[in-house]
């Protein structure tokens, strides 16, 4: 969809480094998750499919990020670290914490209350097949209302909590919050959260088999030219890919049946003279 390299902020205030690698004039410095929306935002305009944002930790944690996915009227699932706050469930909400804080009234990290559910509220759930059996793990789900500032102040939304749990694990290993609908299934919940396996495999496969993270250069433009061409033959092959059983139909006949002649006996036959 878009793409653009992310310059650290020593980077971007370099005038002589910025000269050296082209960098455009009018890119200024902007963390990943700024980035992250601006193409959310360019998409949306674009009028691009999709209701859908999925974010990993790195990006899910940014509550100005989830925030701004709201405002452009979309839904997403993010990961977020164990440490998020969200208000108690059954308490009176109050002044959302300041950034930085992990001690202000009435807030639990989503940790501390996975930890606090009842053996009834884990589910094992199989979300896909795998290479050789169906993937399921352990799995809670809670309504909650986050504890941030960026949250609407006159009546923050509830959304789902996702939490992980795999058997044998002294604790949970992944969360997420989402702002897909209330009435969804478990399932689809677990489903959708997963979804983004299928974006760590296009990215290893950008890298390692198209030679994404080949580019041995220095400049900006150099860069996005190569990325461009690794992105346009990836999607070359994705295309090409579903046209291959069992992606795509088989055909009953892939080459045109040659005629034989009248009275061939196959070498070896009994009918053979």
């Amino acid at each position: 969809m878009a793409y653009r390299l992310y310059l650290p902020k020593t980077w971007a205030e370099d005038v002589d480094r910025r000269d050296k690698a082209g960098v455009p004039k009018d890119v200024m410095f902007k963390t990943k998750p700024e980035i992250a929306l601006d193409q959310i935002r360019w998409a949306c305009e674009s009028g691009l499919p999709g209701n859908m944002a999925l974010l990993d930790a790195g990006y899910g944690h940014d509550s100005k990020l989830r925030t701004g996915i709201t405002e452009l009227g979309k839904r997403y699932v993010a990961g977020i670290q164990p440490q998020t706050l969200v208000w108690k469930p059954g308490v009176r909400r109050g002044r959302a914490p300041k950034k930085g804080r992990h001690d202000a009234p009435n807030t639990i990290s989503v940790k501390d209350l996975a930890l606090e559910l009842r053996a009834k509220a884990w589910r094992t759930i199989k979300w896909r097949e795998g290479t050789n059996e169906w993937l399921s793990s352990r799995f809670a789900r809670v309504r909650v209302h986050v504890a941030s500032s960026h949250e609407c102040a006159g009546k923050p939304a509830q959304e789902w909590l996702l939490i992980e749990w795999p058997e044998g694990e002294k604790e949970p290993t992944k969360y997420w919050l989402s702002t897909l609908l209330k009435n969804i299934t478990f399932r689809d919940l677990v489903d959708a959260a997963k979804l983004r396996w299928r974006i760590e495999r296009d990215y290893q496969e950008l890298k390692q088999v198209v030679g994404l993270g080949h580019y041995e250069g220095r400049g900006w433009r150099g860069f996005h030219h190569h990325a461009t061409l690794c992105i346009a033959a990836y999607g070359f092959l994705v295309s090409e890919r579903e046209t291959i059983p069992p992606s795509g139909p088989r055909s009953a006949a892939l080459f045109p049946q040659l005629a034989l002649p009248d009275g061939y006996r196959p070498r070896g036959s009994s009918l053979a003279a």
